[in-house]
């Protein structure tokens, strides 16, 4: 057992479920909470001041986005292990967190047990992903192509419907068009076009869908 105690920093927005966490390591003489918050921004702020060698983190929060909060905590200390928090099974989640610089994954309904030992691998440098998780990974790199994932964390700062538009802007659609497809007004979908573009930092339709496609998007046109 270590001398000096992991310290670790909890990010989610559901209160119970920090506490939760909390309970779990209030036992474990190796493990001490440093900080809490149900706010992903407030986590960077938050990093020198309490310097956690492990962030638990949330992948989706109000407001904010574990993956992109995730990219910008390593960016700042890459030492720092971020373990991913979520209830979602699913692949892009997985790619997701991977791509960000995660080297855990935890479902929330986790067994004590493997919440402790995941902070403890991750503390040590390691990557753990459990099993299952494991499993997934080596599917998902045994892939001829990984292009749909690509498409699904590229632009983390977009909303689901910004990437609808998004899609169908790569696939060459209309504005009427989009509006027909997604059953809104063509000035909203103008709205949603000039939110897309700030966010993208283009300036016209042709450079969205360029990035667009090299992003993976428009590939199921």
């Amino acid at each position: 057992m270590s001398a000096t105690p992991i310290r670790v920093l909890i990010v989610d927005d559901h209160t119970l479920f920090r506490e939760g966490l909390i309970a779990i390591m209030a036992n474990a003489q190796d493990l001490v909470v440093v900080g809490e918050t149900g706010i992903g921004t407030d986590a960077i702020t938050m990093l020198h001041e309490l310097q956690p060698d492990v962030v638990l983190m949330d992948i989706n929060m109000p407001g904010s986005n574990g993956i992109v909060v995730t990219r910008q905590i390593l960016a700042q200390q890459p030492a720092i292990g971020v373990i991913m928090l979520t209830m979602l099974e699913d692949d892009e989640s997985l790619f997701a967190a991977m791509c960000a610089g995660a080297r855990g994954y935890i479902l929330k309904g986790a067994r004590k047990s493997e919440v402790l030992r995941t902070i403890r691998a991750v503390a040590a440098g390691e990557a753990l992903f459990g099993p299952a998780i494991a499993a997934r990974v080596t599917a998902l790199f045994q892939q001829q192509s990984v292009a749909p994932y690509q498409a699904a964390i590229a632009f983390p700062d977009l909303t689901e419907r910004e990437r609808e538009v998004l899609e169908l802007i790569a696939q060459g659609a209309s504005n009427q068009v989009i509006a027909r497809q997604l059953s809104i007004s063509a000035k909203t979908v103008s709205n949603y076009i000039s939110i897309i573009f700030s966010k993208l930092q283009v300036i016209d339709r042709a450079q969205a869908i360029v990035k667009a496609r090299r992003a993976g998007f428009g590939d199921r046109a």
